[in-house]
Order: structure tokens, then C-alpha cells, then sequence
């Protein structure tokens, strides 16, 4: 027994080193990776909360009766879906784009909300990741959902 304690390295002076090799370990890699996917969660939220905020913005704008009542809606409705993902709502831009363009377009349209008017509501949300200071918030989120006003509305 004793040649193979020798064998695997198993000397009387080294007891306990396994719990203190454990810990640090644990700490060099847990931490870390914690970090990571608290870092991850933070624009996954981000990421749904820009797209529940287009579609209710959508939904919004969609069903107003004008378009500066329907831009109203459409803010607010954006703002309590962003803060419905716990997302701070600070850094929320609701704009629009035509029919087939990507939110790249959006901002240069103002919908009209005629009859079979079809455009894109876009929201862009800022996304903070933990623990990193605030001057770092090149992370963004943007969702966008299609609207297409009623043919059947009264006038």
C-alpha cells in the first residue's frame, strides 16, 4: 500500500491541499463564469424586450385614431414592455420605416395610418451590461414588428 501512495504522489505532508486547490479553482472559474452569464441574460432580456416593445408599439400605432395620438400611444406602450422585461426604459427609440425596408430606413417615415397602410415600427433599447460603467453602452437591441392598418376602418 505504501509504494502505491508513493506512486500516486499521496506524501504524509501534503493532506489538505485538495480542499485549498478546490478553492481556488472555484474561484478562478466560477467567477468568471458567473460573470458571463449574467452578461448573456442581461442582452437576452434586452433582446426580448425590444421585440415585446415593437409589437405593442405596433399594435398601438396600428389601432390610433391619428397618427400624433397613434405616436403617443406607441411610446408608452414601448416603455412599459421594455420596463416589463426589467429593463431600465431610460434609452428606448421608437421609429418607423416603409413597407419592406429594415430598420435601418427607420426615422426617415411618419406613418399616416391610412386605410391599408402597411410600415415597420422599430425599437431600439439600449442594453447595459452588469458591473461595466456607464459610459459603455454600445450594446444594442432592436426589434421590429410589421404593421398593416385595417382596409375596413371607419373614417
Amino acid at each position: 500500500m505504501r509504494w502505491l501512495r508513493a506512486r500516486l504522489g499521496m506524501v504524509a505532508g501534503e493532506r489538505g491541499s485538495a480542499l485549498i486547490e478546490f478553492t481556488f479553482i472555484a474561484i478562478v472559474v466560477f467567477v468568471p463564469l458567473v460573470y458571463i452569464v449574467a452578461g448573456f441574460s442581461a442582452v437576452q432580456r434586452g433582446v426580448f424586450a425590444s421585440t415585446a416593445a415593437a409589437r405593442e408599439a405596433g399594435r398601438a400605432m396600428g389601432t390610433a385614431p391619428d397618427p400624433v395620438t397613434g405616436a403617443a400611444r406607441a411610446e408608452a406602450a414601448a416603455r412599459l414592455a421594455v420596463a416589463d422585461q426589467s429593463v431600465e426604459a431610460t434609452d428606448v427609440v421608437v421609429g418607423y420605416a416603409p413597407a419592406g425596408a429594415g430598420c435601418d430606413a427607420a426615422g426617415s417615415y411618419a406613418p399616416t395610418l391610412t386605410r391599408g397602410e402597411e410600415f415597420s415600427v422599430c425599437v431600439t433599447v439600449t442594453v447595459r451590461i452588469p458591473l461595466l460603467p456607464e459610459f459603455v453602452d454600445a450594446n444594442t437591441a432592436t426589434g421590429q414588428f410589421v404593421v398593416e392598418r385595417d382596409r375596413y376602418v371607419d373614417a
